[in-house]
């Protein structure tokens, strides 16, 4: 984020030259004591992301093509996690590419990392209870342990430890993969973790309790839910391993209790939200879509995300970083297509490996068409508006989470509390 990840900012002007970090990287206990300029591209890049999740998030509702595809499949909605992870891992090579201390660098990037994902736990943990409800608060039995920011401050951590303690040489002629190679390995790495949990683990029947004041039920009882499984390896809703992970760790109440697959065909859900009593008992259950086994390859996105960093910092001209980076990207998302073609589906809610390499390339391409508007051609004025909501970005991703405008908004009304812009908005297009 803008306020956490100190960049560089490189001008066309200086582009051609190689780029000294000497100045910026010289810092006391491995971090910057002076406020670092600033890559234009990679602000915009950012401020991309938050236009995407801003527009998906009140829009999705009226526009469902680019809302969370309910399981398989790659909306819209489905570029923003991976596109901030790999801003998060191009950050992190600017930020830690001269340290003298490597110990006191790792403490303050587990420091800031726990910072975010307790910022994530309030923000996203229930205590906001959205547009629809003046109210606010959370019962701790319930809170909400994971969310996005968690997440990309486990990727972020992860990253870090890789780009503090994992280089292997710094010759620049050598190239990229071979200084660090390491951090491949590592990739390599949580990605077998990740296979061999997902379709390894034994998945048995499983059952859920839903209380009479649950937002799932509308009758004043409590209610059973089960859930036939008794398989390994499989990547349904209902008996994928990730579920059951969290289940066991994090605890059935603690999951996310509106998941997007209640969307699919199977759940009939209606337009007021409400699962029907009749469908499927999984289609009444709990999932994190930002669980702890998808957040493994998660974490792998912002590994990749530090070789474009590599190459950003490495390569002299604009020719270079973009052949590379555009090779890169090609070749992740010719694997990444090879993989669904083997059925390896693309899926957000389990981060599969499939879903990884798409989206890190497309995030890859589109951060190359930024650069190219940005950095190349010096079209700066095109982009002023993503650059500065990039250098804000966790700013308006609180005010945007936590809903601090739109309850701004509806604190004012006209006779009834109901009778405001944001229920005369949501009533006309949403629940229309």
């Amino acid at each position: 984020m803008a306020e956490m990840e100190p960049l560089i900012r490189s001008h066309a002007a200086d582009e051609e030259k190689p780029m000294d970090l000497d100045e910026l990287a010289n810092r006391s206990g491995g971090v910057a004591n002076r406020k670092a300029a600033r890559v234009a591209s990679l602000d915009v890049f950012r401020g991309l992301c938050v236009f995407l999740m801003m527009l998906v998030d009140y829009a999705g509702s009226i526009f469902p093509a680019i809302s969370h595809a309910p399981w398989n499949g790659v909306h819209l909605a489905d570029l923003v996690m991976p596109f901030f992870l790999f801003a998060a891992g191009v950050s992190i090579v600017i930020v830690y590419k001269k340290v003298s201390d490597r110990v006191e660098a790792t403490w303050k990037a587990i420091l800031r990392g726990l910072k975010l994902f307790m910022l994530g736990v309030f923000l996203q943990g229930g205590y906001f209870h959205g547009v629809t409800s003046l109210t606010y608060g959370v019962d701790i039995e319930k809170i909400r342990f994971l969310g996005i920011l968690q997440r990309i401050a486990v990727g972020y951590v992860v990253a870090a430890m890789c780009e503090i303690w994992l280089p292997w040489q710094r010759r620049r002629g050598d190239g990229f993969r071979r200084n660090y190679h390491l951090q491949w390995f590592v990739a390599l790495f949580l990605s077998v973790i990740y296979l061999g949990f997902l379709y390894g683990l034994y998945v048995p029947d499983w059952q859920y309790v839903v209380q009479s004041d649950s937002s799932l039920v509308t009758a004043n009882s409590t209610n059973v839910y089960e859930v036939k499984c008794s398989v390994r390896g499989d990547l349904s809703p209902a008996c994928n391993s990730a579920g059951m992970i969290d289940r066991y760790i994090l605890g059935v109440n603690h999951l996310y209790a509106k998941p997007v697959y209640r969307n699919l065909k199977e759940c009939n859900i209606s337009s007021q939200g409400q699962v029907p009593q009749n469908s499927p008992s999984w289609c009444h259950t709990p999932f994190d879509p930002e669980g702890i086994l998808s957040s493994i390859t998660a974490a792998v996105t912002c590994i990749i995300g530090l070789q474009y960093g590599h190459i950003l910092i490495q390569s002299q001209h604009h020719k270079e970083r973009l052949w590379n980076w555009s090779l890169f990207s090609v070749s992740l998302m010719g694997l990444g297509l090879l993989l669904t073609f083997f059925g390896v589906p693309l899926n957000k809610s389990l981060y599969t490996i499939s879903y990884l390499l798409v989206t890190t390339a497309s995030a890859g391409i589109t951060f190359c068409i930024l650069y190219i508007l940005v950095d190349v051609y010096g079209w700066r004025w095109l982009t002023f508006v993503l650059e500065w909501m990039g250098k804000h970005s966790l700013s308006i991703f609180i005010l945007v989470t936590s809903n601090i405008v739109v309850i701004t908004a509806q604190g004012f009304y006209l006779k009834s509390p109901h009778n405001n812009i944001v229920h005369w908005i949501i009533s006309r297009f949403v629940n229309k």
